[in-house]
């Protein structure tokens, strides 16, 4: 897939199948996760990957934002090693753009960050930072919600050049 339509034709998904990753298809992006630029090349990120049923339906349980990650076939928890809110977002963001050079779709989710911790028994010097829910597309689902599915701005409305 052509990198400048992976990133425009992309959008977020939370409707998934009943259906497993490949295991090479994860493994590219947890890749596509190790391959992302940290400031001052520290690579605080590290990931908890999340497939087993019981671990995808408490996660999805601890807010009514993320109940589709209980859906999902595979749920990956950015933690840090030190907090840097730019690094973490351009991991998931990777992570998401491989995913869905892969037909897979994904979806951030916003979950209580000390409780995720718990949960996973992350140790409490780590900083929970990101929650990307991945798995197949249920094809009757792809459209966009009509709470959310409105024209983006113009370049000319977002863009500036040289100054405000």
């Amino acid at each position: 897939m052509d990198a400048y339509r992976a990133v425009v034709d992309k959008r977020d998904q939370r409707h998934f199948l009943p259906r497993a990753l490949p295991e090479d298809a994860l493994q590219r992006i947890l890749q596509a996760a190790r391959m992302t630029g940290s400031s001052k090349n520290s690579e605080p990120n590290r990931l908890i990957v999340v497939r087993e049923r019981a671990g995808l339906e408490a996660l999805g349980a601890l807010s009514p934002f993320g109940k589709f990650i209980a859906r999902s076939a595979v749920t990956v928890v950015i933690a840090q090693t030190q907090a840097h809110e730019f690094d973490a977002g351009r991991c998931a963001q990777n992570m998401m753009v491989a995913a869905w050079g892969e037909g897979i779709g994904s979806c951030p989710a916003h979950l209580p960050e000390r409780e995720v911790g718990r949960l996973l028994r992350i140790p409490p010097d780590m900083v929970v930072n990101r929650v990307v829910a991945f798995g197949y597309v249920d094809p009757a689902r792809t459209a966009p919600p009509s709470s959310v599915a409105r024209r983006r701005r113009s370049l000319e409305e977002l863009v500036h050049w040289e100054a405000w």
